[in-house]
């Protein structure tokens, strides 16, 4: 991969720097992707392209603390729920004796 000019692109997200060059290469012409490394695989341009189709760090991130909050908000209105049916059942029967 290092015949010719070359550059190279790093970043601590490999998601996130391949999103950015492939971007950047369809508004480009002469950039051409080659290949790149994860780890010690190293990736063509096709999956280089696959890469840059998963969700970010950031992305990723921010799903998790979605589902750590979901089951919270649930108990939350689970346990407000009982509360909500005794005050209804209560107004029913009291609208019943009226």
């Amino acid at each position: 991969m290092f015949v010719g000019p070359t550059a190279i692109a790093y970043s601590s997200d490999p998601v996130a720097v391949a999103k950015v060059l492939i971007e950047f290469a369809k508004a480009n012409e002469k950039l051409v992707l080659l290949g790149g490394a994860f780890g010690e695989v190293l990736l063509d341009s096709k999956a280089v392209t696959e890469l840059s189709k998963l969700p970010s760090l950031d992305e990723l991130r921010a799903k998790i603390v979605g589902l750590l909050q979901a089951p919270a908000t649930r108990i939350a209105s689970i346990l407000q729920a009982p509360g909500g049916q005794v005050a209804r059942v209560i107004g029913a029967h009291s609208r019943k004796a009226s």
